[in-house]
């Protein structure tokens, strides 16, 4: 059997955990679990908190992926379930380690994709509130220009 095809279903699992990740960031994150998010949008963060527990959840999720493969044979739940957790090691090391320095990493990129998925991320960051805020990906960021004119919109109170 050839690999391309186990391959495409870990890839687009991870192209759809950032579309539905993306969702769950804007509408529940930013809506009805801000309690629990607020607390990684403020100024002092360190250690744990309260916004892990999303990470927490997400990381069951997996698990339970996981152990659906082995009760039901493999299939094609194990390629997703290794596409779910390749997210999850993207999203640990871009969002925790790249952009918010939970990890011990001293490389910073001055330009190309991952600058400008750190600049947006930062950019969604300078709103200490529930909203309003941009870029609410972590694998992918709208093009800079395109968030700083929303950002200069509401400035001047157009929203």
């Amino acid at each position: 059997m050839s690999l391309a095809a186990p391959m495409g279903i870990v890839l687009a699992t991870v192209v759809v955990m950032e579309v539905f990740v993306t969702w769950v960031h804007r509408y529940v994150m930013h809506g009805p679990g801000w309690s629990l998010h607020r607390s990684h949008h403020a100024q002092n963060r360190a250690g744990f908190e309260l916004n892990d527990i999303y990470s927490f959840g997400f990381s069951l999720m997996g698990f339970a992926l996981f152990v659906g493969s082995v009760l039901t044979g493999g299939g094609i739940l194990v390629w997703i379930a290794l596409g779910y957790t390749l997210y999850g090691l993207l999203y640990f090391v871009v969002h925790d380690g790249l952009v918010h320095h939970r990890l011990p990493l001293s490389w910073r990129p001055k330009s190309g994709y991952l600058h400008r998925l750190l600049v947006a991320h930062h950019l969604h960051h300078r709103f200490a509130e529930r909203l309003p805020a941009v870029s609410y990906g972590f694998l992918y960021a709208p093009p800079l220009e395109r968030l700083r004119s929303v950002i200069e919109s509401r400035k001047r109170g157009r929203t």
